[in-house]
């Protein structure tokens, strides 16, 4: 076994496929290597700027004293945690739906709900760019799947066409903002072909737009006003909540369901009790971080627009911001170039992304200057 796995690793290498973990420090914006250079952090998904915010984190630990640091349980034996109950309650309050489940990460939730709800009657039409933890949830599901072209609607409306009366239920699976083009799905307009049927159900990860957009920070489906058609709406504290774990909100139909039957929640230990009052904490400030949504689409259109006037293109019309270069060896290269710059930003290769559209996938926040901005367009 370990010669052939030596054999696929030098393969990867040869390919420029191989990963390393990076041997860098997070410190607020920035990085620091393991030389001391210090770099702006392109690569985290803190876009709002919560997790490096100082004062943010003196309020929480001034006004919350932990009971617990671990659950040492799954939430189904002796892990049950008043705050997690209550973090459930707050979000199915805030997205009206009549409850919510936390999973343990935004993977657990899309890998442990789709094979739990589905049967063997059940068809998912899933959009070719889902993230993998969809892919995988579609793969262990006990069900028929087929794919459409990304954000390609008229593509699904014939598949819904020509295949919902086969099954019992159709699932339409979507990301709200996707996380590799950073391109947005027209939600409304999947509400309007789900309303088309009558055994039709809505299934979005909204990991990337939770906190960023809408009044109450609560993302796409909020901005697009779609919330009431999305039958099971996913997302991740790990992201612009500055957290771990994530949810689903739904019916409680469904709650109980999963409660029973998914596996990655009746299997795994219960998150952290200080991780679920962190998490209750932010959520509960998601409307006053109207500032914070501000500048960051202020960054957004700041840097998308000098983007187009030095020709650079991307399919993005959101803060995460892809440059697709192609091949592996040209995103590495570019990547080492950046960072000699003083700008970290990771290249994305496949799987992650298709084969020849590797990229350089910069992930912008608040905090940063529209100088920091204008000098990585100018070395772009």
């Amino acid at each position: 076994m370990l010669e052939r796995l030596n054999k696929d690793l030098q393969a990867l290498k040869d390919e420029s496929m191989f990963r390393t973990l990076p041997d860098v420090m997070v410190q607020g914006r920035f990085v620091v290597a393991k030389n001391g250079r210090k770099m702006l952090n392109l690569s985290s998904n803190d876009y709002l700027s919560i997790g490096s915010d100082e004062t943010l984190r003196q309020e929480f630990f001034a006004s919350n004293s932990p009971e617990a640091f671990s659950s040492c349980s799954s939430r189904l034996m002796s892990g049950f945690d008043a705050c997690t109950c209550s973090l459930e309650s707050t979000l199915a309050d805030l997205y009206s739906k009549p409850a919510a489940v936390v999973f343990n990460s935004g993977y657990h939730a899309n890998t442990s709900i789709l094979p739990a709800i589905t049967t063997s009657r059940t068809l998912i039409v899933a959009d070719k760019l889902v993230h993998a933890s969809l892919i995988d949830g579609m793969l262990l599901s006990k069900c028929d799947f087929v794919r459409f072209a990304h954000n390609n609607l008229e593509k699904l409306a014939s598949i819904l066409e020509s295949k919902h009366s086969k099954y019992d239920e159709v699932i339409v699976v979507s990301e709200s903002t996707f996380s590799m083009d950073g391109d947005v799905c027209d939600l409304r307009a999947l509400a309007g072909l789900k309303r088309c049927y009558n055994n039709v159900y809505l299934y979005i990860d909204c990991a990337h737009d939770l906190a960023v957009v809408g009044k109450g920070g609560l993302g796409e489906a909020e901005r697009q006003g779609v919330i009431d058609d999305i039958d099971l709406l996913v997302a991740t504290f790990g992201k612009a909540v500055a957290s771990y774990g994530a949810f689903c909100v739904c019916s409680q139909v469904v709650k109980d369901y999963l409660v029973n039957k998914a596996r990655g929640f009746i299997f795994s230990t219960a998150l952290s009790p200080l991780q679920m009052q962190w998490t209750g904490f932010v959520i509960d400030k998601l409307a006053s971080f109207d500032c914070q949504r501000k500048k960051l689409q202020s960054n957004v259109s700041h840097f998308l627009g000098r983007l187009k006037e030095k020709g650079l293109q991307t399919p993005s019309s959101s803060h995460i911001v892809p440059i697709i270069v192609g091949s592996s060896e040209q995103a590495v290269k570019k990547a080492e170039l950046l960072a000699e710059q003083g700008f970290y930003c990771l290249a994305v290769r496949p799987p992650t992304v298709p084969q020849n559209s590797c990229r350089l996938r910069l992930s912008l926040n608040s905090a940063m200057s529209f100088e920091e901005l204008d000098n990585l367009i100018d070395i772009l």
